[in-house]
């Protein structure tokens, strides 16, 4: 009898087999749904097929929530994360499967059980982060990104109810401290990459919000033009239509134009020079002498200058 109750004991803490060929399948299918995501990202696949509308897709995954590091000339987008939490789980799953370690079998499987358990767990509250901000930020679908969160989610169904566990509070109270770990991460992370907090704190600091629009050699070769024939555009660092006007131009571009900061609070301010030119209204731009308020196309801005150059704006 005791020998029975030994290996019915043995048994449930190496937890269900088909749970972790579940797991496994689960898995692939994540590797596969963040790796696609990810080569889109870099390049490497020119477009992928989004049901529910490839422009959802699209605005979320280039949000500033796409990347969890984003550099002049290279990225680290957030499903790269994703595609070595799913992998490192994949691997979990099968470690006891894997005939060189059959030996070890009973010695690895409650480590990768805890593994998945606290894996998955991290996983899906982050998911439910994500889909927080996808629908109150970005207000886009996705359903790469919902898929993820369904698979992260089951995961941690399977690992915890067929994970076989005897300590169901020990399970509880660790899952419960890594939740307010990875929930209070998660918002800090999310509000750190915000652009309307990242405007805030700038604003408070007297700078403009920088310009994330690319340029293009059409719109540098006004730029600079522009600059050449010394015209001026005056702004304020917390002018919206300012920002509107330098997103025209892409990041590149505004590096080449003369701009005049008019706020007295702002960055290297030139209120008085404003006051002497009779500047009203932001932006406005000095062209020939003339003042001309209000964000300008850049057709009618390459018209009024007669600019001679590319016009593939």
């Amino acid at each position: 009898m005791s020998s029975s109750r030994l290996k019915s004991r043995r048994r449930n803490e190496q937890g269900s087999k088909w749970a972790r060929v579940a797991i496994a399948i689960l898995s692939t299918i994540g590797v596969i749904d963040t790796g696609s995501i990810t080569l889109h990202k870099w390049g490497w696949i020119r477009s992928l097929s989004c049901p529910g509308g490839t422009e959802g897709c699209d605005k979320v995954l280039n949000s500033p929530w796409g990347d969890i590091v984003q550099g002049t000339s290279y990225s680290i987008p957030l499903s790269l994360a994703g595609f070595i939490s799913y992998l490192t789980v994949l691997l979990l799953a099968i470690i006891p499967f894997l005939p060189w370690l059959s030996e070890k079998k009973n010695n690895l499987s409650r480590p990768t059980w805890w593994g998945l358990f606290l894996i998955s767990t991290s996983m899906s509250l982050f998911s439910m982060v994500l889909i927080s901000i996808m629908i109150h930020k970005i207000e886009a679908f996705c359903f790469f990104c919902v898929l993820s969160a369904i698979i992260s989610t089951l995961i941690l169904i399977i690992t915890f109810t067929c994970g076989g566990w005897e300590e169901p509070r020990e399970l509880i109270s660790r899952g419960f401290l890594l939740s307010i770990v990875v929930i209070i991460g998660g918002l800090i992370w999310s509000s750190s990459v915000d652009p309307n907090t990242e405007k805030s704190q700038l604003q408070s600091q007297g700078v403009a919000p920088m310009v994330k629009s690319e340029s293009s050699f059409s719109t540098i070769s006004l730029a600079k033009h522009l600059t050449a024939n010394n015209i001026i555009l005056y702004n304020a660092y917390w002018c919206p239509h300012c920002h509107d006007q330098k997103e025209m131009f892409g990041k590149d571009a505004v590096k080449e134009l003369l701009l005049v900061e008019c706020a007295a609070d702002g960055i290297n301010s030139q209120a008085e020079l404003c006051k002497q030119k009779g500047i009203t209204g932001y932006p406005s731009w000095e062209i020939q002498g003339e003042i001309k308020s209000g964000v300008k196309s850049l057709n009618e801005l390459a018209d009024v200058s007669n600019y001679k150059g590319p016009k593939e704006f």
